[in-house]
């Protein structure tokens, strides 16, 4: 006798360190369909991300949820089911229901359709009535002799119709949601499949309602050129800034670096190389290495306990056309300035081509923004993390050097730190320990 196996669940990848919830913009595999594993069954959305969510096992494909479903993280979306194996009871019984919810209102008369099994038993004067009515036969429960459907039956029915509120095909998350929203679904335009009406139909009607309720704008000023909702990378960005500001104690030191030799090595270091070495490359390398000698940087504050690492993963902030991503350069204490330069321009051209991984985007340890059009500037926190450093523009200056003045290409270096976790003496020891690698180079070219 053949032991049964588990249905294989198919569950919403965390895509990233901050990521709550996924749309499933398309299944790209239906009901039944064979799939193999490493097979792309979904694509799903995030605010930062798209990603081509591929089986873990092979089987048949059994999904759980509609094509714009929003679901949480770890949420189910599906099972890969073996020959003969069916869904766990609880889905199986949920699936049928998601289906039919764009045909026949639940509300109305449950007991009709379990009584359908075949051709409805009516009165002929009851089929007139009905189709001058407009009813579907089959889902008015009989009262006649024999089980028949008769024309006072229709009439019930068509009168409970009208008095009941209008049913609209929805999904069971876009109801759920448009109740915990409070939205009317009655007034949502439908855009998911056979005109029913998704979770993202209902998100987009509720921010549109908060957007023409929001108040007026101030008095006195113009007429706006142009306004639109604060939505998708760039809302994700202003509710994770604001929530950093909130939830740390964030203080910022500033130094100013000699960056003369740095600068030298690495235009040397490119020169017949395929690989052009930037200045982030070599402060991304120096980070690494003054994280190794002050680790009380290189940490998280996570659920009140404080983690601290000896690899060293170091988020570099990209922009991108609508908002900002940091992608991750993972142990780079092990890489020398060539491998690192190379990692960096692969993540930065994945990013702009939307071709990020859920690896890719998690499981830094500290990040580094560079803005090389500005003198300096205060970045904020990207939590969990302890720290991030803040990389401005290299500017030619007069110095005393030696009792002498010379002119020395001079970079501006701001550190925020999280003073829950970092005392001012660490974040100081930390920015004196770059600024000496910074200013004694060679040891990161080897």
């Amino acid at each position: 006798m053949r032991v049964k196996e588990l249905a294989t669940p198919i569950v919403m990848p965390r895509l990233g360190d901050f990521m709550t919830e996924g749309v499933v913009v398309r299944l790209a595999r239906s009901q039944g369909d064979e799939v193999n594993q490493g097979e792309v069954i979904a694509e799903i959305e995030t605010e930062k991300l798209n990603y081509d969510l591929e089986s873990v096992a092979g089987g048949r494909f059994h999904p759980v949820v509609d094509e714009g479903a929003t679901v949480a993280v770890d949420g189910l979306i599906g099972y890969v089911l073996d020959e003969g194996e069916e869904a766990p009871a609880q889905e199986a019984a949920a699936a049928p229901a998601t289906r039919t919810a764009t045909r026949q209102a639940p509300q109305r008369r449950p007991a009709a359709r379990q009584q359908v099994g075949g051709s409805v038993r009516s009165t002929p004067g009851a089929r007139r009535v009905a189709s001058n009515l407009g009813v579907d036969i089959s889902e008015v429960t009989p009262t006649g002799p024999g089980g028949r459907v008769v024309e006072a039956d229709v009439r019930a029915f068509a009168e409970a119709q009208a008095a009941a509120p209008a049913v609209v095909p929805s999904t069971p998350g876009a109801r759920r949601l448009a109740t915990n929203l409070g939205v009317d679904l009655s007034q949502v335009t439908p855009t998911g499949p056979r005109g029913r009406i998704v979770e993202s139909d209902v998100r987009a009607f509720a921010e549109a309602q908060a957007a023409a309720q929001a108040p007026a704008m101030p008095p006195g000023l113009p007429e706006p050129s142009r306004s639109e909702p604060l939505s998708g990378m760039r809302r994700s960005i202003a509710q994770h800034m604001s929530d950093s500001l909130r939830n740390t104690a964030q203080l910022s030191y500033f130094l100013e670096v000699d960056a003369t030799e740095a600068q030298r090595m690495r235009r040397e270091a490119s020169q017949g190389e395929d690989t052009t070495i930037t200045l982030a490359h070599v402060l991304i390398k120096a980070c690494s290495e003054a994280l190794r000698r002050v680790p009380a940087m290189n940490s998280v504050l996570s659920s009140g306990t404080i983690h601290y690492f000896d690899q060293v993963n170091i988020g570099v902030a990209v922009a991108l056309d609508d908002g900002l991503i940091v992608p991750v350069v993972r142990d780079v204490g092990s890489m020398n300035i060539t491998e690192i330069a190379d990692a960096t321009f692969e993540l930065a051209n994945k990013a702009r081509a939307n071709e990020l991984s859920p690896d890719d985007v998690v499981g830094g340890t500290f990040t580094i923004s560079v803005l090389g059009s500005v003198d300096g500037f205060t970045p904020i926190l990207n939590p969990p993390q302890s720290g991030i450093l803040g990389v401005g523009r290299v500017v030619q200056k007069p110095v005393v050097s030696r009792g002498e003045v010379v002119v020395r290409e001079m970079l501006t270096l701001s550190l925020t730190a999280d003073h829950q976790v970092i005392d001012g003496a660490v974040a100081a020891s930390f920015m004196r320990r770059l600024q000496a690698t910074v200013e004694r180079p060679a040891r990161l070219f080897r």
